[in-house]
């Protein structure tokens, strides 16, 4: 994990902190957002990657009772990418993040899973880089 992902992690909740810390040492990480504030969250709003005002979104609290992250994949260069069309990578993170949460006895949701009956069909907006504390 970067330092600046250490960063925005670094605002969340320490729930979220241990989860992401154990899913980051088997695979590798982008926190893309923590907390945001009311100019982040207005934007996120406008621009339709959030469905919620501030401060409505767990990302508005501090610490941020949500997360984004992202998985990387290293090249063989040594730089670090995010394929964000590969939408089965985020699947299969959010399957290990979720089983991390779990038997770390946190009780989380996945922006790809909303209701969080393990369908996904059914859900009406999918933020896959998101999860939050329940």
């Amino acid at each position: 994990m970067t330092e600046l992902s250490r960063q925005r992690l670094a605002e969340c909740h320490p729930d979220i902190r241990r989860v992401i810390e154990a899913v980051d040492k088997v695979w590798p990480l982008n926190v893309s957002c923590g907390h945001r504030d009311k100019k982040v969250q207005d934007h996120a709003y406008m621009t339709g990657k959030s469905k919620l005002v501030w401060p409505m979104s767990n990302h508005n609290q501090l610490p941020s009772r949500a997360v984004d992250i992202q998985p990387t994949e290293v090249l063989p260069s040594g730089k670090a990418t995010i394929d964000w069309n590969d939408t089965q990578r985020f699947c299969y993170l959010a399957g290990y993040v979720l089983a991390t949460a779990h038997m770390l006895g946190v009780k989380m949701r996945w922006g790809g899973d909303w209701d969080m009956d393990t369908e996904r069909k059914d859900n009406k907006f999918n933020d896959l880089p998101h999860f939050e504390l329940v």
